[in-house]
């Protein structure tokens, strides 16, 4: 493979376990687990040591990812402001990740690229982006149930969409305590608006304009937006991706004087001739007029063992986590258009897919219907109630529901459930 520039370069597998005799006995495993997977290959600068691994072949969503490592490597800007950039670089210890995609995951580039650029501004983190689809037995054994999913030094990080300051808020522990005092001298806003989904940077932008001093708090800018695959009923875009709709969302606000403040979460409003947002962090933003704009949240079921088995066979994305389950059994809880579009995609990649819908009937387009009751691995149950969702403590192992009909409660033997 070649690469953009002169300065950065891809190694295959076989350089890294040529190499893998030199280093520390911690550095010679780690780079004998890399070469162990096929196809592999690193990305780095030439007489240096790789920090950008690839296990499988990024293409799909992770195509992206693997044209800005080949840039960034290459002396290609990394977009990021200074003091983050500074953040990273002063670390203090040796971090080893590992994060497992799925090629169909939209959420998973976000993760992989952080790394990547971390990897690069810091010669003491590495990072391996392994495609679990490629890897199954790998992903049974330390129990990856949903993407991405991140290892850190061989233990448990975290799971699901995390960028780099999420990331770094968890490294470095005093961030927190050093942003919260940064906070607490932010001045008086005019406005301060929480939330940063659709709803409020329509907000900031409204008041920006007017010329009156805007903040906006969010936990991260995008909201729920950035968990969707597709929107089709954005009036005047016919059809986007919910990444591309955030990012649009927050460089239109940035083009104003907005404050914008992410990664942070909203506890507690008190009201008053001044008001006041209390922070997780510790700090208090203070304004004359406060907008509320939380955002949406996925839908629950609400049965028992939903939030207990979340990430460990309780899933919300067909399209990120499908891969994980190949061969497997699943159930699709709701009859609609997602659902059964779920269902229609899971039948492809599971060996078993039984959709549940509460009502009499499915709710979906003819034309879904039609193609699923053509699949011969997919069974659908109407007037289904969820009731509980099963587990052996450590991943799903059932489901069980009501039959709204004759009131008779069954259950189904299965590895993962799709809401």
């Amino acid at each position: 493979m070649t690469t953009a520039t002169n300065r950065a370069s891809c190694k295959p597998c076989s350089t890294i376990s040529r190499r893998s005799a030199r280093g520390s006995a911690s550095s010679r495993k780690e780079k004998a687990d890399v070469g162990a997977r096929r196809p592999s290959f690193t990305i780095g600068e030439p007489g240096k040591e790789a920090g950008i691994h690839f296990a499988g072949i990024p293409t799909g969503h992770e195509f992206t990812s693997l044209l800005l490592a080949l840039l960034q490597t290459g002396g290609h800007s990394i977009k990021l402001d200074d003091a983050t950039i500074e953040q990273i670089r002063n670390l203090d210890g040796d971090f080893s990740f590992e994060t497992y995609f799925s090629l169909s995951c939209q959420s998973c580039p976000e993760v992989v690229q952080a790394l990547n650029m971390m990897a690069i501004i810091n010669p003491r983190i590495k990072h391996v982006a392994i495609d679990g689809a490629l890897f199954q037995e790998e992903v049974e054994s330390r129990q990856v149930m949903a993407v991405p999913m991140m290892f850190m030094n061989g233990e448990s990080f975290s799971q699901g969409r995390m960028d780099v300051k999420e990331i770094l808020a968890k490294l470095d522990t005093g961030s927190a305590e050093r942003a919260a005092k940064e906070l607490e001298k932010k001045p008086v806003f005019d406005v301060l608006i929480v939330g940063g989904g659709p709803a409020g940077a329509a907000a900031a932008i409204y008041a920006a304009r007017k010329g009156i001093a805007t903040g906006v708090v969010a936990e991260r800018f995008g909201g729920q937006v950035l968990d969707t695959m597709a929107i089709e009923n954005f009036i005047s875009v016919q059809e986007t991706e919910g990444l591309k709709f955030a990012t649009a969302l927050e460089q239109h606000v940035k083009s104003y004087e907005v404050d914008v403040m992410d990664v942070q979460r909203a506890e507690k409003l008190v009201p008053g001739k001044i008001n006041e947002i209390h922070l997780a962090s510790g700090a208090v933003l203070k304004a004359k007029t406060v907008v509320l704009s939380t955002s949406a949240r996925w839908r629950e079921i609400g049965a028992p063992g939903e939030r207990e088995y979340r990430g460990r066979g309780m899933a919300y994305c067909p399209h990120c986590d499908g891969p994980l389950f190949k061969g497997k059994r699943v159930a699709v809880i709701g009859g609609d258009n997602s659902g059964v579009e779920a269902a229609i995609d899971l039948a492809g990649i599971v060996s078993a897919v039984t959709l549940i819908e509460f009502g009499a009937e499915l709710r979906a387009d003819a034309v879904l219907q039609k193609k699923l009751r053509s699949l011969p691995n997919v069974t659908i149950v109407t007037q289904g109630q969820t009731t509980e969702i099963t587990g052996d403590g450590k991943k799903v192992n059932g489901i069980v529901y009501k039959d709204r009909a004759t009131n008779e409660e069954k259950r189904i033997e299965l590895e993962g459930v799709f809401v």
